[in-house]
């Protein structure tokens, strides 16, 4: 897979750099250089081409959309991999300081109504303790 992935990044740096140069040729044309326009249309369709056959080992590949928002802004896109780790992360703490929450509102709770119903609390323990058993 890496080599077609590694061909297909060949053809399409090729591909570029062939559109760049029609570009500068078309931004400054002279009637003497059509020739040289008509090969690089040519070349440009080769390379279309070619991409198009390496295209099937790698249509399996899902780049996240967020990726190419990263690219259009200008950013590297090995960026998105940091950031979806840091936001990750992040996350993380933040459920975590709520199940940290929710265990002490339950001890608390547990001890005053521990204090306001003592038997049903008692009742309370023993059926945990049974459910916990099985």
């Amino acid at each position: 897979m890496s080599s077609s992935l590694e061909q297909l990044e060949n053809h399409l740096e090729t591909f570029i750099e062939n559109v760049r140069q029609i570009g500068i040729l078309v931004s400054d044309f002279q009637p003497q250089g059509q020739q040289v326009l008509n090969q690089k249309l040519q070349n440009m369709i080769s390379n279309m081409q070619e991409i198009d056959k390496l295209r099937s080992p790698v249509q399996e590949v899902h780049v996240p959309l967020e990726v190419f928002e990263y690219i259009d802004g200008g950013r590297n896109p090995q960026l998105y991999t940091k950031d979806c780790m840091e936001k990750a992360l992040a996350k993380n703490e933040q459920v975590n300081g709520r199940i940290q929450s929710y265990k002490a509102f339950k001890a608390g709770l547990l001890v005053e109504l521990a204090h306001v119903f003592p038997n049903e609390m008692n009742r309370y323990r023993a059926v945990r303790e049974l459910s916990d058993i099985n």
